[in-house]
């Protein structure tokens, strides 16, 4: 018999929206309402030049342009980073099964490099310092992964680590074959990697941190490694995966090099200082 403190997963359907032979999943919408949520915000924060210091690095239209290629670069990257990071052999196996999306399967860490590829080639083809665009695109960021986990929480998938049934908010969910009580640890990452994130970064951009390029990139990196890692401890590894060493995730091993890279960045933030206002008196 289920303990009482359990938690009822609820009955969420897979499909948010069924218009005839069309249907719209909850992680797909969860995709589209975090880049046209983060594109109303890029587009907010550009029309204000005070947290810029001066006229934005880029122009609406520049950042109208940039939605579709950070779109490929999410897609693209995601899903090539769950095929390499996690579940290599069975797509060698399974070709075919790396272009069925709609079954699930994406990497963050992919999904992040993606974006790099994207950023920086935007950039140089327009003209646009790298890392102003790298630190609009990651402002915006936290929206995106704050509606991703929500989804894996509604789909079910993704779950925590086996927990005591006497946790108040523990569930048993209704994929799991062990039917144990666990973390809903998805929950816990949509407030990590989305509210608190975005909270810090919105802060330090209403500090100034726009205006020393590369803040907001190195502080998004640094804060989502740290956030990733604490995040880990409550969910369950990937089967297919395990522990590495008997206690190291996946997830854990690609947020390491992340601290780095985001401490790095901001260091150098911080040395190069904010740009001199055009026709300042030194």
């Amino acid at each position: 018999m289920m303990p009482f403190l359990l938690i009822d997963f609820p009955a969420f359907k897979p499909i948010a929206l069924e218009i005839g032979p069309f249907a719209i999943r909850w992680y797909a919408l969860a995709y589209i309402c975090g880049i046209v949520f983060g594109w109303l915000y890029a587009r907010s924060l550009l029309k204000k030049e005070r947290l810029w210091g001066g006229p934005a690095p880029m122009s609406l239209v520049q950042i109208d342009d940039f939605i579709l290629w950070v779109t490929l670069g999410i897609i693209l990257g995601g899903r090539t980073g769950y095929v390499l990071f996690y579940n290599l052999p069975f797509f060698i196996d399974h070709p075919a099964a790396i272009f069925r999306l709609w079954e699930g399967g994406m990497s963050f860490h992919g999904g992040f490099l993606g974006c790099v590829v994207a950023v920086m080639w935007f950039a140089y083809r327009n003209g646009i310092p790298i890392l102003s665009l790298g630190d609009i695109t990651t402002a915006v960021a936290p929206v995106g992964l704050l509606l991703g986990r929500i989804a894996n929480f509604i789909n079910g998938e993704l779950w925590g680590r086996a927990t005591d049934a006497s946790l108040p908010w523990a569930m048993v969910f209704p994929n799991d074959p062990t039917q144990l009580p666990r973390h809903p640890s998805q929950l816990y990452e949509a407030g990590m990697e989305g509210i608190l994130l975005f909270t810090v970064l919105a802060i330090m951009i209403r500090l100034g941190a726009l205006k020393r390029p590369g803040m907001i990139l190195g502080a998004f990196i640094l804060i989502y490694g740290l956030t990733r890692i604490a995040g880990e401890h409550f969910r369950e590894p990937d089967v297919q995966l395990g522990y590495f060493w008997g206690w190291l995730t996946m997830g854990m091993l690609l947020s390491i090099p992340m601290l780095i890279v985001g401490g790095i960045l901001i260091v150098l933030a911080i040395r190069r200082g904010a740009p001199r206002p055009i026709g300042a008196i030194s």
